[in-house]
């Protein structure tokens, strides 16, 4: 087998054509990995006459802006995300060129305008569009890098702004589009209902980060939108559905089995399920990962999670003649092998759409479904992961793991007078039953043991007790890869001085432009960056600290050097019993940070996918666990950052794992 460095100067591959709307692929003309295409393209030129009134138009909208940051009132500070949605999404497509039609031009000066109106209206005390039916776009600050981001609502005409009544909400994840800009969003929110609407639903359509499959940190955004949405609606939580198609399939199956209790349904259609077997069918590749590559697989790949939608009511679509039905196929077969059948609606003589009579079968079966809402307290519960970051199913939570992107499972079921609990691959865990009665459990076959208050049991190598994992220890939302820091607050950290080698200092310089340049156009988010010394105890308190440089150049990685399991000196970098020469050598990791344990610190990345996995989501998965070194002897490529000497995960105690 090729080792990862090996395959990143040579890798025949044949991208994926995408038949959706918006999206484009060239087959096999994106198989060269010295040609990638770029993404989203570059737009059309902008003439000075139009880049003049556009600059007028952002300008006054400023000005307005400005004077709403410094209102006292309440209103204004609620609401100005619905306001600088349409300031950024027009600075965003004339600063970088990303009006990618002409038209887009005209709707640039529209949204332009209809933001103008809003900043009026809201700084006069007014906001006409929450009490607005049908379609509404509105914005919220987001968590992870504090910029503003677009989200569209479909709200009934039968919702009743000053009523009690709460309502059924479906997502809606959208489909592939490579110029989907948010100008493009907004515009298109602005103008169609879209794919579906239901009666006395409000819809919902995340923006989703772009183009990502609702992943990493489009996956934030979704559940950002939703709690955004549940602020502002009367949303009955029991009756909240995830569904979508294409694209927006794939990211209803991940959102489907990562958070099966969250939802009343799932309705899931076309897409992607997994990666490699999609990967090969769809467009004919020859895979050849690393391990860790194979392992990384799991955090989206859903088959190995089917036995979570036991407990959600799931029905799949696909066109008999799409081969995307390929997604449900797969999902199908892991129904099967969990026991279950999958509820697969296909539908007849049809390609990469939705059958009109399907599309009427499926919404009464859901609206069927709505009318029970949730079940929150089902006899029997069972819960797969692969990673502590899914890690809950209603009252059960599995809080440890033994080894990290094995399956972990935890079934629990009443027996006789106590709970009887199974677990595989799990050290820790905690059920809370909402019924008073059994207070007592057994697991694995072991000793009774009581329901401690809390609900908490730990494996201490010999037998099951209560209590918690002691020391550091991998748990939720501190479980790494690289990748998982970028799903929170996060500061990108720049050194202050250069490196102690000027080979590795160039390659830091350069990595990290091209983290902040591909957080903005990827994931549409402007990086936090801060230089070294202007960290303060708040920004460790609140935010993971990216952190650029080595020790000689960056003041806050000295700080936390020596406490990494990882040494990296003057001389060398030293992995268990291997060196490598620090003059030619970086290091990239993931740990939680020795200043605040709570929060991370990564050593010089940003999200580990690059250029060439842009042209195929079911590719835009993390592709570096929780450390690699890096020979920056060989420069970045589209889909490396250098080759790669060694990489590999902590073990569950953050330590590094022996060969």
């Amino acid at each position: 087998m090729m080792s990862p460095s090996q395959r990143m100067l040579s890798v025949p591959l044949i991208l994926l054509v995408m038949q959706i709307p918006c999206a484009r692929a060239d087959g096999v003309g994106d198989n060269s990995l010295d040609q990638v295409r770029r993404i989203p393209k570059l737009g059309v030129e902008v003439s000075d006459a139009d880049r003049s009134e556009l600059t007028k138009g952002l300008d006054q909208l400023l000005t307005t802006i400005k004077a709403l940051r410094e209102s006292k009132a309440a209103l204004a500070r609620e609401l100005l995300p619905d306001v600088l949605i349409y300031h950024r999404a027009v600075d965003q497509a004339l600063r970088f060129q990303e009006f990618f039609d002409p038209k887009e031009i005209t709707a640039g000066k529209t949204l332009l305008q209809q933001g103008q109106q809003r900043a009026d209206q809201l700084l006069a005390g007014n906001a006409p569009w929450t009490k607005q039916t049908g379609l509404v776009v509105r914005g919220y600050i987001s968590k992870i890098d504090q910029t503003v981001q677009p989200y569209g609502l479909v709200i009934p005409a039968s919702y009743n702004f000053d009523g009690t009544e709460k309502h059924r909400l479906d997502f809606w994840f959208h489909g592939r589009g490579e110029v989907l800009s948010e100008v493009n969003f907004i515009n298109d929110r602005s103008r169609n209902v879209g794919q579906i609407s239901p009666t006395n639903t409000i819809v919902v359509h995340p923006y989703g980060r772009y183009c990502n499959a609702n992943k990493l940190a489009g996956e934030i955004d979704s559940l950002e939108v939703l709690a955004a949405v549940k602020r502002q609606y009367r949303i009955d939580p029991d009756r909240v559905a995830v569904r979508g198609f294409s694209m927006g399939g794939a990211a209803c199956w991940q959102f489907a089995v990562h958070y099966p209790d969250q939802w009343f349904a799932a309705n899931p259609g076309a897409g992607f399920s997994e990666t490699p077997e999609f990967l090969k069918s769809f467009q004919k590749e020859t895979l050849d990962p690393s391990p860790f590559e194979q392992k990384l697989w799991r955090m989206y790949d859903c088959p190995g999670y089917a036995a979570n939608l036991a407990h959600l009511p799931t029905i799949a679509y696909s066109g008999d003649m799409d081969n995307q039905k390929q997604a449900a196929d797969m999902m199908a077969a892991a129904f099967e092998r969990e026991g279950m059948k999958l509820l697969h609606i296909i539908g007849p003589m049809t390609g990469h759409k939705i059958h009109p009579d399907s599309g009427k079968e499926i919404e009464a079966k859901l609206a069927e479904w709505a009318a029970n809402g949730i079940d929150h307290s089902p006899t029997r519960l069972q819960l797969v992961t692969f990673t502590l970051k899914y890690n809950r199913m209603h009252w059960l939570t599995i809080d440890g793991m033994k080894e990290h992107w094995d399956e972990a499972r935890a079934v629990v079921e009443p027996e006789g007078d106590h709970l009887k609990i199974t677990t595989r691959n799990i050290s820790a865990l905690t059920v809370r039953p909402p019924q008073v009665s059994p207070r007592k459990v057994r697991i694995n076959a072991g000793t009774t043991l009581d329901l401690p208050a809390d609900g908490s049991f730990v494996f201490d190598g010999h037998q099951w007790k209560s209590g918690h994992p002691t020391g550091l220890r991998k748990k939720h939302g501190l479980q790494g890869p690289i990748d998982d820091a970028l799903m929170d607050s996060f500061i990108f950290v720049k050194p202050s001085a250069a490196c102690r080698s000027a080979a590795v200092d160039k390659w830091v310089q350069s990595e990290l432009d091209h983290a902040i340049i591909h957080w903005r156009r990827q994931m549409r988010g402007d990086a936090v960056v801060k230089v070294d010394h202007e960290i303060t105890t708040d920004d460790i308190a609140s935010s993971n600290l990216v952190l650029w440089g080595d020790s000689q150049a960056n003041s806050v990685l000295a700080k936390v050097a020596d406490k990494l399991p990882i040494r990296w000196s003057n001389r060398e970098i030293l992995v268990r019993d291997n060196s490598f020469n620090g003059t030619d050598h970086a290091l990239i990791a993931v740990y939680p940070n020795p200043l605040n344990p709570e929060k991370y610190v990564v050593l010089n990345s940003g999200f580990t996918y690059r250029e060439y996995d842009y042209l195929n989501n079911a590719r835009q998965v993390p592709k570096l666990p929780d450390w690699a070194i890096i020979d920056v002897r060989v420069p970045p490529n589209s889909r490396y950052p250098g080759r790669i000497a060694d990489a590999d995960f902590f073990n569950d105690a953050w330590e590094l794992k022996s060969r």
